[in-house]
């Protein structure tokens, strides 16, 4: 009982202080010395993925490993407010890697970006360091605004595939986005979101890896029609204790047959736990 009411009181926080999160604590400091970065960056692809046996796989086969080392460079050439050329050598990044990250995008150390294909990041984005992200996430803007208008993730973030990050939101520290989830609001560190718009399902204060524990992610919205059909059941058994009580001669009259009842149930059982295999 006391962690649901962790949870709802983590979901109404999220939904009513959307500027909870300061950007100061989160915004990563560019690395100063570019080795130490190419380093991460290579790392971060050995420790997750057990299909990178050499480093001639990386160099040549790895197009997040491309897209991210090209970006490095065109995002210098970028803070020296060169004209054209940075988005023209990112356009021809975008056309081999099938990556698009903006010149002006802030991505801190340790970035994979696994598979690849799809995945866009804005121009004011700001990455911290060790995020993962997959194939089809989208770091954009709500079309809305000027400025900073593309989210901040913080530190060792997982960004599930096809997931939505749109707006300028703040994701904290050790977050896991699941896949497909559309989030248009702040995430406080060490959270787990799921879900269209996206809902934080796990809260906690310890210091998570991101890429394990992965395999489980619930379906709030199943869940809460499972919930909302166990109230529904025990209604109608008051409802035919009641009659039984009120009108004993005609109790077999008002029950709904049970065949049907039954077919139903196994229908609504059949979505609800037959849902996300």
């Amino acid at each position: 009982m006391n962690n649901n009411h962790s949870l709802t009181e983590t979901h109404q926080h999220f939904q009513t202080s959307p500027t909870s999160i300061s950007l100061e604590n989160i915004q990563p400091r560019p690395p100063a010395n570019p080795i130490e970065v190419a380093i991460a960056d290579w790392q971060i692809i050995k420790k997750h993925d057990p299909a990178a046996r050499n480093w001639l796989e990386i160099l040549f086969c790895y197009p997040g490993w491309q897209a991210i080392s090209c970006h490095r460079f065109v995002h210098w050439l970028y803070r020296l407010r060169l004209p054209f050329i940075p988005r023209f050598i990112a356009s021809l990044n975008r056309f081999f890697t099938g990556i698009e990250i903006h010149p002006g995008a802030t991505i801190g150390k340790g970035l994979f970006i696994d598979h690849g294909t799809g995945v866009v990041i804005g121009e004011t984005a700001i990455l911290g360091d060790g995020v993962i992200i997959y194939q089809g996430v989208t770091l954009g803007g709500t079309g809305k605004e000027t400025g900073k208008r593309h989210p901040t993730l913080g530190n060792n973030v997982l960004v599930g595939a096809g997931a939505k990050i749109l707006g300028n939101i703040n994701i904290g520290d050790n977050v896991r986005i699941g896949a497909g989830s559309v989030v248009l609001r702040n995430v406080p560190s060490d959270c787990t979101v799921v879900g269209i718009p996206g809902r934080i399902i796990r809260n906690g204060t310890r210091s998570i890896d991101p890429a394990q524990n992965w395999e489980y992610l619930p379906d709030i919205e199943a869940e809460v029609i499972s919930k909302l059909f166990d109230r529904i059941k025990g209604l109608e058994q008051q409802v035919q204790s009641l009659a039984a009580q009120l009108h004993p001669a005609i109790e077999g009259e008002i029950k709904v047959p049970t065949q049907a009842v039954n077919k139903t149930d196994k229908e609504i059982e059949d979505f609800l736990y037959g849902a996300g295999i």
